[in-house]
């Protein structure tokens, strides 16, 4: 089986483009929004705590681990309930976290005692890349630059020699998944990716201007709205609702929110 030289490129051209987008976004905004690296950087640090170790010590205990959180989470519904609040509640407390940091640093460096002192909505738009640019790298990129090289070891018929540490029905799935992929599967991929850095950059710019303003109620209502995000992927991973379907309504949520955003930085922020 040989994956097609069309497939090949056109994963490589969306991988590309996913790993890229961040940074040319960053880059564009930096000087018009005064961007600071360390925003992004505390983005990526969130991300990588709380989504990639503590979310996921969470997920294998409940999903694996726990035999009676297992068997109660074998129900469809009930597993697309439990992994949407997984993923709001890890992230958008960390998220929450993090946002209160670089409010308190810059209220300490502007000598203020209000916490919205100092600030603007750069650092939420630099938050944002930077935890959203860490999950298109590490859930996404990182990830199909493996399905790329696997490709490349199919096409020159080394794919079992190299992976022959590995049990036989696994090195099977991955031959079937390799024969399945396809210049869409690249299309799903980038958007979905691109869709999930546009949510990432609403929600932070959401918490921003919540903590700005002293709104109590900001935690739980980023929590509700990123379990809603999820919700969609929830289902067709448990099988209750078909792949088309999902990016449809993710490529639609993501163009609302782009509009939203752009609506967001063309004008002031409301004084907190």
């Amino acid at each position: 089986m040989v994956v097609a030289p069309l497939t090949l490129s056109s994963l490589a051209v969306a991988t590309l483009l996913v790993a890229a987008l961040p940074f040319l976004i960053y880059r564009r905004l930096r000087r018009p929004l005064a961007l600071k690296p360390r925003d992004a950087i505390t983005g990526i640090a969130v991300f990588a705590l709380f989504a990639m170790v503590i979310e996921r010590a969470l997920n294998d205990y409940v999903l694996h681990r726990n035999e009676a959180t297992a068997s109660f989470l074998s129900n469809p519904l009930a597993f697309v309930v439990y992994g949407a609040l997984a993923a709001g509640i890890c992230e958008e407390v960390g998220r929450f976290i993090g946002m209160r940091l670089l409010l308190k640093r810059a209220a300490a460096k502007s000598g203020s005692t209000s916490l919205a002192a100092g600030t603007n909505d750069g650092t939420a738009l630099t938050y944002g890349l930077g935890h959203g640019g860490a999950e298109a790298w590490l859930v996404g990129v990182l990830v199909q630059i493996q399905w790329i090289l696997f490709a490349v070891f199919e096409n020159r018929g080394e794919l079992d020699g190299y992976l022959s540490n590995l049990p036989t029905d696994a090195v099977m799935r991955i031959h079937l998944i390799l024969a399945s992929l396809t210049p869409q599967t690249a299309g799903i991929f980038a958007l979905e990716r691109v869709a999930a850095l546009v949510f990432q950059i609403g929600l932070s710019v959401l918490m921003w201007r919540g903590l700005r303003a002293g709104w109590r109620g900001i935690l739980p209502l980023a929590i509700a709205l990123h379990a809603l995000v999820d919700v969609p992927a929830a289902l067709f991973q448990a099988q209750l609702v078909p792949l088309a379907a999902v990016d449809a309504v993710y490529a639609v949520g993501a163009v609302i929110v782009t509009g939203l955003l752009f609506r967001a930085f063309r004008r002031p922020a409301v004084p907190a």
